[in-house]
């Protein structure tokens, strides 16, 4: 399901999606095919599942007109020095 589909039939709430398919362009992940989980119209309920999310699993808003994922270098060390 393409983006556009997912705002026109729960235009203004809250849906978990699966990404089927995404492409990444300068550190921002676009999303090009997905399946609908669920939808939500309780904030605290969509924010909660946003917390669980992993993975491939999403929870974006559709009163976005695209949907976007900057995707952050998390950088860091291993192990310890001595």
């Amino acid at each position: 399901m393409k983006w556009e589909e997912v705002r026109r039939i729960y235009p203004e709430r809250f849906v978990k999606i699966q990404i089927l398919n995404s492409h990444v362009e300068n550190n921002i992940r676009f999303i090009d095919d997905m399946a609908v989980i669920q939808a939500f119209v309780d904030e605290k309920e969509a924010t909660r599942e946003l917390v669980r999310a992993k993975d491939e699993i999403l929870v974006y808003h559709t009163g976005k007109e695209k949907i976007e994922v900057p995707i952050k270098q998390i950088l860091g060390f291993r192990g310890a020095s001595k």
